[in-house]
């Protein structure tokens, strides 16, 4: 009797390789799975909308103490709009989804299971890729629920005071849609700086750095300052939520604004994603 061993270079020759919305469905799993994932999404959207709640809050609570013409200029200097979302709670979420996007693969750095990652999938910008999208959907869905969470809340507050606006007013929805974008971009950022630096501690610092050091050194005093600072996340945001014209020497577009977002957006996603190709693990 004779027994035919099938030829080692032969084995799972003909195995399927990894689809992308497969990749896309497995980094998905590995997201939702970790309990630290939703506690911090979970306890940054409680910070960020409780913060803008209680500046919301305060007008309120201060409101009878105005007078007449001070309640005019309120509504009409569109002060609602600003006590949506404010730079506290803004500053806020930008670190926390900077490290929320870095941790998506520091993780797995730390741990080493990107070895075992890459070792099934030998296509290593297929998963940063995948990574990449998951971490995208899941930050914008945050950012749109918090945003639109502290626009209704705040809103609703002042509405109290009959100082509240709605959707429909000029800048509101801008407003809402900015502070929203900002959460994936923020993340994209950090995942970025993660794939990059592959240590924690550098990680966050850096992050920390290029998100909220940097937008408070540039100053609107020189040409190059305001130029700088206008690349910068935070001004961007600053930017967009503002209401009227801007006062400064170096005025910018809004248009201007939402291209520093795009700009940002699109050189981290293709930073994570390439950084995998040139380096080891």
């Amino acid at each position: 009797m004779t027994t035919t061993y099938a030829a080692v270079d032969d084995f799972g020759a003909d195995e399927p390789h990894a689809r992308f919305h497969d990749l896309v469905a497995a980094e998905w799993i590995k997201l939702r799975s970790l309990r630290s994932t939703w506690i911090a999404y979970g306890s940054t959207a409680l910070a960020v909308i409780a913060f803008n709640a209680g500046t919301a809050y305060d007008t309120y609570n201060y409101w009878p103490e105005r007078s007449a013409a001070d309640r005019a200029d309120f509504v009409r200097a569109g002060i609602p709009l600003q006590e949506a979302f404010t730079a506290n709670a803004v500053m806020v979420m930008m670190l926390a989804l900077g490290a929320i996007g870095a941790v998506a693969i520091l993780g797995e750095y730390s741990t080493g299971t990107i070895r075992t990652t890459f070792a099934a999938v030998p296509a290593r910008r297929s998963v940063m890729a995948a990574k990449t999208v998951v971490v995208t959907a899941v930050s914008t869905v945050f950012g749109a629920i918090v945003a639109g969470a502290s626009f209704g809340l705040t809103q609703a507050i002042l509405d109290g005071r009959d100082a509240g606006l709605s959707i429909g007013y000029p800048g509101a929805l801008r407003v809402v849609a900015a502070s929203a974008l900002l959460a994936p971009v923020c993340a994209l950022a950090g995942m970025a700086i993660g794939s990059v630096i592959r240590h924690t501690s550098a990680t966050m610092v850096a992050s920390v750095v290029a998100i909220l050091v940097l937008p408070m050194v540039f100053t609107d005093g020189r040409h190059w300052s305001a130029v700088a600072g206008h690349a910068t996340l935070y001004q961007a945001w600053s930017r967009l939520v503002e209401v009227g014209s801007p006062r400064t020497d170096f005025p910018w577009t809004t248009g201007g604004a939402w291209t520093v977002y795009a700009v940002w957006a699109l050189t981290t996603a293709v930073l994570a994603v390439t950084s995998a190709q040139r380096r080891d693990q």
